[in-house]
């Protein structure tokens, strides 16, 4: 019996939906940075750019990939839960960047708002998933 290879590097889904997560991503940072609602004061080339390119360029996508990896193995009601599950962590690790001084919010920003907000992110990404990855794929 031949074994079935792994196709989540050749589904161009997982591309698809990488670039537009890191351009959302992207998008939503310049927005809110730019709104005054959180900076980032520790960031490379703070010169050129106001949000942390690092994390766009490099932790975004890979957390992406994490994402869509777990999620690929899950049913319908395991992705809802990973979603909120992920959503908590990362509200989490929020507030824990603020005490190293990586990210800064303004005095107004509430919390809640990042748990709702990484909630429709993670669950925007699986949608742009489900719809670009091939019909035969795991």
């Amino acid at each position: 019996m031949q074994k079935k290879p792994f196709q989540f590097w050749t589904n161009p889904g997982v591309i698809v939906t990488v670039l537009v997560a890191t351009l959302i991503g992207t998008y939503l940072d310049l927005y809110f940075v730019g709104k005054g609602l959180y900076s980032f004061p520790a960031r490379p080339f703070s010169d050129s750019f106001t949000i942390h390119v690092g994390f766009t360029l490099i932790g975004l996508p890979l957390m992406v990939i994490v994402f869509l990896l777990i999620c690929q193995k899950l049913n319908v009601i395991g992705k809802c839960f990973a979603v909120i599950v992920l959503a908590a962590i990362m509200s989490v690790f929020e507030k824990l960047s603020e005490l190293f001084g990586l990210f800064v919010h303004d005095p107004s920003w509430m919390h809640v708002y990042s748990f709702f907000g990484y909630a429709i992110y993670l669950s925007l990404i699986l949608i742009v998933y489900e719809l670009t990855k091939k019909p035969d794929s795991c």
